[in-house]
């Protein structure tokens, strides 16, 4: 029975995060699949050998997936041990097992099914380490290393207040637990894990400690291998002993909805240290000796919502705004991020698209800023094979170019249509940017105005206009002929005014030359330049026609 549960749950984990194998030759898959190795292995290397962590632990984890799925698609070995680099000069008297990390709820519910006994505890986001004490007193802290053997930290140990170096009973013992770093009222949802881990780490691995960093290192002890059978008497004598309680941490589960509503509440409340998960835990298991360095059956880790996802870029698209921004937007393969699924997101501007230099094919690290908006972070892996881009020329878009759905001109022209029928502009109900795109496709617009000139039996001709939809729309334009002279100007693109002084006609505006816009108030010299530019341009000037010949007021 445990072991079809055991099936079942890596097939649900698999499930949760299967996705359709690349469409690689042979020899690009192995050239991608060496690159992610690389890179896996760098980081490996610097957090066991080092302890330097040089990516965010959940790019970590799902790097590792992603290489694992690459590998299984194009019937590869499986990817190198990751604690390889990670083993000591000491071997644990008990080995330290690991845990598999499962992210979905039907993994979760599967893992529980037909389970007694079970336990939830906070997944500390810190070091693991045993401590051995002889008749009571310390004699030996080891590092996790690969399990089976780890780095000696008695020294270091013998400095940290956290780590009793007397018991209260002159007992032979061992246990395993978590160094974190003490944090004060960190909320995990809010603050993330603050590099907790790779702090804890680095410190451990440098020789000695000064007091002030000893006294910042707790201890989490989630283990007594030799202990009583049931976990609440072990819970209860380790404290009797001298370690710090976690009974405020640990509760019994009986089902699903129990162990979501502990995991939800210590991602969401303030703790003493950061977590990146909960750990589900039988409360009784085999006895120590028969324990080997891989995950067990007994305890599984559950992995708190990802802040930050690893996303591959299929698409980089250049949007040019109505002044002329070109705005790098990558197209994603979807992720999921806090319950979202994430299909694009803004590189924010041309000069930082050109800096990270992303291309199709490439990892990227995404988050949501204030819980909503999609935001790049970083590149994680760049694809080994660049695809050519073509790539708009800055120089060509400015805020007086693109009057026309010229070629290269479809992105900005559109946005000033938009902008046109938006709030700020004429106000147009039920017109934004989807019906520009249609009257787009149909070729009507060739200008900015050429609306104007559309009547409700040429709208009911196109495809996707209704006769009611017609009518709406019909209605919308006449409505906009009739807004005043100024909201106009602002839907035209005019730039802002500040508090000048306006005429209401164009005429007297556009016989302004700069410096007597720079004579108004709150214009200075660069503002000036560009209404002075607005009024003289010509595309400008023959849109002011078509509304003076329109019967617009002010034109």
């Amino acid at each position: 029975m445990r072991l079809c549960l055991f099936v079942l749950l890596h097939l649900v984990c698999l499930t949760g995060y299967a996705s359709q194998c690349p469409d690689w030759s042979p020899t690009q898959a192995k050239r991608e699949i060496i690159a992610l190795q690389k890179q896996v292995n760098h980081w490996d290397d610097a957090y066991h050998r080092e302890g330097r962590s040089l990516i965010a632990d959940e790019l970590y984890d799902q790097s590792r997936q992603r290489l694992s799925e690459w590998r299984e698609c194009f019937k590869l070995p499986s990817s190198p041990e990751p604690l390889r680099t990670a083993s000591g000069t000491v071997s644990h008297p008990i080995v330290h097992t690991g845990l598999d990390k499962i992210h979905k709820t039907e993994a979760v519910e599967a893992w529980l099914r037909d389970r007694q006994a079970v336990w939830i505890q906070p997944k500390i986001d810190g070091v693991a380490v045993t401590l051995i004490y002889r008749e009571g007193v310390l004699q030996q802290a080891i590092s996790r290393g690969d399990g089976l053997r780890g780095q000696d930290w008695t020294t270091s140990a013998r400095t940290i207040r956290a780590i009793p170096q007397r018991l209260t009973q002159p007992l032979d013992l061992l246990v395993q637990g978590e160094l974190y770093w003490r944090l004060s009222e960190h909320v995990q949802v809010r603050s993330g894990s603050v590099n907790a881990r790779a702090t804890v780490a680095g410190l451990m691995n440098r020789q000695s400690l000064n007091a002030e960093q000893a006294s910042g290192i707790g201890l989490f002890v989630w283990d007594w291998p030799q202990g009583p059978l049931d976990l609440p008497e072990r819970l209860t004598q380790l404290a009797t002993l001298g370690f710090a309680t976690i009974e405020p941490y640990s509760h019994p589960v009986s089902d699903f909805a129990a162990a979501q509503k502990w995991r939800d509440h210590w991602y969401r409340s303030p703790l003493p240290f950061a977590s990146d998960g909960v750990v589900l835990r039988q409360s009784r298991r085999p006895p120590a000796e028969r324990w080997q360095a891989r995950a067990p059956y007994w305890a599984v880790a559950w992995k708190y919502p990802f802040a930050q996802a690893l996303a591959e870029v299929r698409k980089v698209n250049f949007k040019v705004g109505r002044t002329g921004r070109i705005t790098p937007v990558l197209e994603l393969k979807p992720v999921m991020l806090d319950d979202r699924e994430i299909r694009r997101v803004s590189a924010s501007s041309l000069k930082r698209w050109q800096e990270l230099d992303i291309r199709p094919g490439d990892q990227v690290a995404i988050s949501l800023a204030g819980l909503t908006i999609p935001r790049l972070d970083s590149v994680v892996l760049r694809a080994s094979q660049r695809a050519d881009l073509n790539v708009p020329d800055a120089e060509d878009f400015h805020a007086l170019s693109c009057w026309q759905p010229t070629a290269g001109c479809e992105s900005q022209f559109l946005a000033r249509l938009t902008w046109l029928s938006g709030k700020q502009g004429l106000n147009m109900h039920h017109v934004g940017r989807g019906t520009w795109e249609k009257l787009l496709e149909t070729r009507r617009l060739n200008n900015l105005l050429d609306w104007l000139t559309l009547d409700a039996p040429e709208l009911a001709n196109i495809a996707g206009f209704g006769e009611r939809s017609s009518a709406r729309l019909i209605e919308s334009f006449h409505g906009a002929r009739q807004q005043p002279f100024r909201q106009w100007l602002k839907a035209l693109g005019l730039p802002p005014t500040g508090q000048a002084q306006l005429a209401d006609s164009w005429q007297a505006l556009a016989q302004r030359d700069t410096e007597q816009w720079q004579a108004e108030a709150g214009i200075g010299p660069g503002r000036a330049a560009q209404l002075s530019a607005f009024f003289r341009d010509p595309q400008v000037l023959a849109l002011s026609e078509t509304l003076r010949a329109a019967g617009i007021d002010g034109f």
